[in-house]
Parts: structure tokens; C-alpha cells; sequence
């Protein structure tokens, strides 16, 4: 880690803030994070060995702490200490001024992460205690079906079916999920232009939409 020579409040936290993924690791403990799997599939791109580098640089700066698992010996849980959490004000400044300056261009909808959020929306006590299994087919991703396994105690996402009951598909494109997120295009909006189509029973259907929350920087007003 460069060091700016500066005593600036500014350029110290730059030091160590500005580190390309730093922010979206940061990003990703607060959304809930906090295995290495789950903090790696956030950040698609990323290698293993620098979201290792990485997480030991927060560990070593106390943003963050790394706790065996009771479980799973060899697996470790990372969460953000009380210094860490106080980040969630600059990671939100940072979310806000991008919603309202910057637009989103076709290389920030990759779907991958698309999906990841999706996922990360879901509000899990709005469904009930059975959960629900969602299809998502996206037409950026065709023959890869994904299948999000909305059930207690944390939603998640598999490339495999593994014979489970489908409630609902979801047929849509990356872009279209990301910009219905930001609330840029409503649920009405995209399904009367044929972006998006959500198959299965109706109580399936409004049990899966009242579940999934916008993003948490809908409300921010793009620029003109």
C-alpha cells in the first residue's frame, strides 16, 4: 500500500480505501457477507488471492475480524468490527453520487452480478416459512438457467438443478433487472414492453415481488 506523504484525513483514508475492490469487499460485509465464497462471488472479476490480500489488509487495519467457524474449522467467517461499520457512511455518499451523476453503461450489467444482487434484495421474511425457488433465464445468458433458492436462513444462488419445485420463472435481460433495482423502470413498465415475464401461480408470483427489495439507492434522482 502507497503512502500519499500527506497527513490529510482525506489522503490517509484514500490509502487504504481507494485500493482497487477495497470498497466493493467493504460494500459486500455490510450487505451481509461473510464467508470468502460469498465475498467472491459478489465481486466478479476479482482473483482469490487478491480478495485474500485484500481482506487481510482490512483485517490488519481493524475494519474487519476473522473467526473460525464452529462448524467448519478450515472455514472462516470475516465481519466488520464496530470501526468498519462506520464505513457504511462513505459507502453510502459513494452509492448516492453515483446513482445521481454516473449511468449505468452496458459493462456494469454483467450478469453475474446482476444476479448476485437479485439475490441479496431478497427480503426472506416476506415469504413464508417454506421459502420459494425462483428460474431466472436471462436472454444475456441463454442456456444457462440460474436458480435462486429463496429459503431460510439465507437466500442463494445455483447453476445446477438439483430437482427442486420451481414457483416461479423469471424471464428478462441483466439490464432490465439492474435498471427495475434502481427503480429506473417499474415492474408495470417492463412487463408491458416485454422486457421482463414472470411465470407461475399467482400467490407465487406476488409472494416473489413483495419479497424483492429496490436497491437501496432508488430513491436517488438521476441527474438531468
Amino acid at each position: 500500500m502507497r503512502s500519499y506523504g500527506q497527513y490529510c484525513p482525506i489522503a490517509r483514508t484514500s490509502e487504504l480505501l481507494a485500493e482497487r475492490w477495497t470498497p466493493i469487499i467493504v460494500r459486500n460485509l455490510l450487505a451481509g457477507c461473510e464467508t470468502f465464497n460469498d465475498l467472491l462471488a459478489g465481486a466478479p472479476g476479482i482473483s482469490k488471492a487478491l480478495l485474500a490480500q485484500r481482506l487481510e489488509l482490512l483485517e490488519r487495519h481493524g475494519i474487519i475480524s476473522k473467526n473460525r467457524s464452529e462448524t467448519t474449522p478450515r472455514r472462516f467467517h470475516y465481519q466488520l468490527t464496530p470501526k468498519g461499520r462506520e464505513l457504511k457512511t462513505v459507502t453510502d455518499a459513494m452509492g448516492t453520487w453515483g446513482a445521481r451523476w454516473l449511468e449505468v453503461e452496458p459493462d456494469h450489467v454483467t450478469p453475474a452480478y446482476v444476479l448476485w444482487a437479485t439475490c441479496k434484495l431478497v427480503d426472506l421474511d416476506k415469504l413464508s416459512q417454506r421459502g420459494l425457488v425462483a428460474r431466472f433465464e436471462l436472454t444475456d445468458r441463454p442456456r444457462e438457467p440460474i436458480w435462486m433458492l429463496l429459503r431460510r436462513p439465507y437466500a442463494e444462488i445455483c447453476s445446477t438443478y438439483l430437482g427442486w419445485n420451481e414457483d416461479v420463472v423469471v424471464r428478462t435481460d441483466s439490464a432490465t433487472l439492474a435498471h427495475w433495482h434502481l427503480r429506473h423502470v417499474s415492474y408495470r413498465d417492463a412487463v408491458a414492453t416485454g422486457r421482463l415475464t414472470i411465470d407461475g401461480p399467482q400467490s407465487h408470483i406476488r409472494s416473489f415481488l413483495r419479497a424483492l427489495r429496490a436497491s437501496p439507492f432508488a430513491g436517488v434522482q438521476p441527474a438531468q
